[in-house]
C-alpha cells in the first residue's frame, strides 16, 4: 500500500500540472458584422479575462504575463504578379500561386510577439505576418517564394487586410484584458476565427477561440445569395437588366 501511492502520485502529476494553468475567457464585442452598401469598415473589440487555478487573484510572477490576439479570415487562393519595367514599360513578369493564404489577417499584442516567443513556437501557431504558413503551388526556390510572400503581405497591408499592432493589448491587473482590431472596408465575407493566446516565459500556456461572422446584408445580401444557389437565372437576370438600361438610356439619349 505504501508503494501504491507514489506510483499514484507519479501518474496524477501531469494531471495535476495541466490543472494548475491559467485559462482563458474571451469574448467579442461582436459575433457578426453586416456588410451593406454603405459599409466603411468596422472596429472589433476582443476582450476576455484569465482565470487562475481555483480563481485566485495572480501572483506577481503571473502578472508578467502577455496575450496575443490573431483574428483571422478564411483561406483563399492568391495569385501574386511580379511587375517588371521592360522596354520602358511596366509589365507583369514572374508569378506564384499560392493555394492557400489568408484573406485577412491582423495580429494584437502585449508586447512585440518576436520579443514574447521564439521563431519556432511563432511558426508553430502562426504569430506574425512573417510567420504565416502559406501554400504556394509550385517548387519554387526558397529565396524566389520569400520575395514573393513579402511581396503578398506588402500588397495585403497596404489594403488593410493584414496587419501587425504590437503594444495594442491591454491588461489590467493581470486579469482582464482588451484589444480593437480594425475590420476594412475590403474585408471579405465568410467566417472569421479569434484566437487568444496566453504567453509567459516564451511558453503559450493557454489558447481560446472564438467564431465571427461576416456576411452581406440586404440587397447586397439578395444578389449574392441568388448567384451561389441560381447561378443560371441571376445570369439571364443581369443581361436582361443591362440589356434594358442599355436600350433606356438610349431612349432617353434620342429625346433629349
Amino acid at each position: 500500500m505504501s508503494r501504491a501511492r507514489p506510483l499514484l502520485a507519479l501518474a496524477l502529476a501531469p494531471l495535476l500540472i495541466g490543472a494548475a494553468k491559467p485559462r482563458l475567457v474571451p469574448d467579442l464585442s461582436q459575433r457578426t458584422i453586416d456588410i451593406a452598401y454603405s459599409f466603411t469598415g468596422a472596429e472589433l473589440l476582443l476582450f476576455g479575462a484569465i482565470v487562475y487555478p481555483g480563481g485566485q487573484a495572480p501572483e506577481d510572477g503571473d502578472k508578467d504575463a502577455d496575450i496575443i490576439v490573431v483574428v483571422r479570415g478564411p483561406a483563399q487562393s492568391v495569385t501574386v504578379r511580379e511587375k517588371r519595367k521592360i522596354a520602358g514599360i511596366w509589365m507583369n513578369a514572374d508569378s506564384l500561386r499560392y493555394r492557400s493564404a489568408p484573406s485577412y489577417y491582423a495580429i494584437a499584442s502585449s508586447r512585440p510577439v518576436d520579443q514574447l516567443l521564439d521563431e519556432r513556437t511563432r511558426a508553430i501557431y502562426e504569430l506574425g505576418l512573417d510567420s504565416m504558413q502559406l501554400s504556394p503551388a509550385s517548387t519554387a526556390p526558397i529565396t524566389e517564394q520569400n520575395r514573393f510572400a513579402a511581396g503578398l503581405v506588402a500588397l495585403k497591408t497596404k489594403q488593410g487586410l493584414y496587419a501587425d499592432v504590437p503594444h495594442a493589448v491591454e491588461i489590467t491587473d493581470g486579469v482582464l484584458y482588451r484589444a480593437r482590431v480594425q475590420i476594412p472596408a475590403l474585408v471579405p465575407v465568410g467566417r472569421f476565427t479569434a484566437e487568444t493566446f496566453l504567453v509567459r516565459d516564451g511558453h503559450v500556456l493557454a489558447v481560446a477561440t472564438r467564431t465571427l461572422h461576416i456576411r452581406k446584408s440586404g440587397f447586397e445580401r439578395f444578389v449574392a445569395k441568388s448567384a451561389d444557389t441560381d447561378s443560371f437565372a441571376y445570369g439571364l437576370t443581369v443581361v436582361a437588366l443591362s440589356v434594358a438600361l442599355g436600350w433606356g438610356a438610349g431612349w432617353i439619349a434620342r429625346r433629349v
